[in-house]
């Protein structure tokens, strides 16, 4: 059984992982960490600093915020415990920090989480390989209003898979309303809607001047995160040093 240290158990995601790991026979949650401490028991003793943890456990899930992520890799380092990366929205040296980090403990680092986001991240780097230059490509994202960064770490993602697959030629557009010009062909859009309780939906757009194709993936429950967290902390167990990103767990499956 893999005994696991949740930081922000408190939030959407991690009350969702607590939630089904309740019953598992796979996985623990030994203890947590967020800056709320439950009034009511949750049935583990949750830290507002962490560094206070006295508890043993064999993996650390975040998902935070990316303030707490520097933290957080301090004390997996602290611990000398592989550390499950799934915070999005981290600046360049939060990002720096992780790599350094990753020479001295394992780090799984991902800003989604869901297998199927994944195989998005495939079709549409072949897509860009067929369709670009002809085409000229659209990202939308829509999350909840709880979240802070805009556009999603997952946008990001496909943009950089895109601009990479055309020769890092592209550049980022956020909004169009500051400059009244025709669209550049070599813009690549990147819009976010933030509303309700939408869990998480990601369009990619390459527009043709006689057709449209649309990659899409719509996340319909938070447990899709969850899962692949839970699946990523029982790949890290006993991996040695290193930096590791879904992609590698995906590889794990297939063997």
């Amino acid at each position: 059984m893999v005994g696991i240290f949740m930081n922000g158990c408190c939030g959407h995601m991690g009350r969702a992982i607590v939630d089904m790991v309740k019953h598992s026979e796979d996985y623990r949650i030994v203890a947590g960490g967020d800056i709320v401490v439950p009034e009511e028991p949750i049935g583990f003793p949750v830290y507002a600093n962490v560094n206070d943890c006295e508890e043993d456990f064999d993996v650390i899930i975040d998902f935070s915020n990316a303030k707490a992520v520097p933290g957080i890799i301090e004390f997996a380092k602290k611990k000398n415990k592989p550390l499950v990366l799934c915070t999005t929205g981290l600046d360049d040296d939060t990002v720096r920090m992780s790599v350094e980090a990753s020479k001295q403990i394992p780090i799984f680092r991902s800003a989604n989480m869901s297998l199927g986001m994944n195989v998005l991240f495939e079709l549409v780097r072949k897509a860009t390989r067929v369709l670009y230059p002809d085409y000229e490509i659209e990202i939308v994202e829509a999350h909840h209003n709880r979240k802070l960064d805009a556009p999603s770490g997952t946008a990001y993602m496909i943009a950089d898979i895109i601009n990479e697959e055309a020769n890092n030629e592209l550049d980022y557009v956020y909004e169009r309303h500051s400059e009244m010009k025709a669209r550049d062909h070599k813009e690549l859009g990147i819009s976010s809607i933030r509303g309700g309780n939408i869990v998480g939906e990601h369009d990619v757009y390459f527009i043709g001047d006689e057709e449209v194709l649309k990659v899409s993936h719509s996340a319909q429950r938070r447990e899709v995160f969850g899962r692949g967290a839970l699946t990523a902390a029982k790949f890290l167990v006993n991996k040695p040093a290193g930096c590791y990103s879904m992609q590698d767990v995906i590889t794990d499956i297939l063997k």
